[in-house]
């Protein structure tokens, strides 16, 4: 029996964005039909430890069928030594005889799935004609979702802020050549969604860094940053306008700090998720019902996109002959 182990490099070589949109299109619309299982995370948070450790199985039913589970840590503080915060691995086993097929670097398959999420939600839920983008952080995910945001929609210009803004001017400064439309840096929050149809909040803020009233009407938000009870990056009054929109339900009703706390201040009841994405990919709900319509992305990260990346990582290197092979 061979192993496939991929490092960072091998997942960015072979998971194209695009590609992995439509992967994560795929597993979210299987969700939705039920042929996947999809349980709660388990999460490890000792008082007093840099970090979190997060423990995430699924499984999937049908041709592209597979367990796995991913373990990851979340440690914010890796920025400040320029390392992505999500460390860990994506373990991929045979759904026939329980084997393992692949061990593969969890930091870049979150930082590529992550995006391709927003980008399916993106695709489902905004404007067709949208293309003033707003990007709030500028970590390995406002990379990500720029490539995302670019695949699914004709930008014209993106807007990138930071809390420090030296990390903001370097993402422009590398991003900028790699695309065909402008990518400037806004001084404050507020600068960088006035007028923006397209918004992306990446960040490890516990505390809201978007409010109501600087988003404009019609726009589409992928809320992706806080991914804790008690953690939030939108306010109520944003939630209360926009319509609500998850990857799963069950998750959110446990995990998402920015609907919790919205409910537990009362801006929001407990009806206000509209559906998950994957329904609406089924044409189960309609998505968007109106030009205007505030429509907001709320994504907490499921095991199940990390088991389809894994999967279709695992094809295509078999197919090419990429990554390395161990006997076990």
């Amino acid at each position: 029996m061979k192993v496939l182990v991929l490092n960072e490099a091998d997942v960015h070589r072979l998971l194209t964005m695009r590609e992995c949109i439509d992967e994560m299109a795929d597993v979210l619309a299987a969700l939705s039909r039920g042929e996947a299982l999809q349980p709660l995370r388990t999460v490890l948070r000792p008082e007093g430890a840099a970090g979190l450790m997060a423990v995430m199985p699924a499984y999937r039913g049908g041709a592209n069928g597979a367990f796995g589970v991913k373990v990851v840590g979340v440690f914010a503080g890796n920025a400040a030594a320029g390392k992505d915060a999500h460390q860990g691995l994506v373990a991929l086993f045979s759904p026939e005889t329980g084997e393992p097929l692949a061990l593969v670097n969890a930091s870049a398959v979150t930082a590529v799935r992550t995006a391709a999420v927003s980008g399916v939600a993106t695709r489902a839920l905004s404007r067709d004609d949208a293309g003033d983008l707003a990007l709030v952080g500028a970590s390995v995910q406002a990379r990500t979702h720029l490539a995302a945001m670019a695949a699914v929609r004709n930008i014209r210009r993106a807007r990138i802020v930071s809390r420090r803004p030296e990390r903001a001017a370097a993402f422009v400064d590398e991003m900028a050549p790699r695309f065909p439309f402008p990518i400037e840096r806004a001084a404050t929050v507020e600068d960088a969604l006035r007028g923006a149809d397209l918004v992306v909040t990446a960040t490890s803020s516990p505390a809201p860094v978007l409010r109501h009233e600087w988003v404009a009407a019609g726009a589409h938000l992928n809320v992706v940053g806080a991914s804790l009870p008690d953690r939030r990056e939108v306010d109520g009054a944003t939630m209360a306008a926009a319509s609500l929109f998850v990857d799963r339900r069950e998750s959110a009703l446990r995990e998402a700090g920015d609907y919790l706390l919205a409910l537990a201040e009362g801006a929001i009841g407990d009806g206000h998720i509209r559906a998950e994405i994957g329904d609406v990919l089924l044409g189960r709900h309609p998505g968007r019902t109106s030009r205007d319509e505030i429509t907001l992305f709320k994504s907490l990260g499921l095991a199940v996109e990390d088991l389809a990346a894994a999967a279709f990582l695992h094809r295509r290197a078999a197919e090419i002959g990429a990554g390395q092979w161990i006997e076990m």
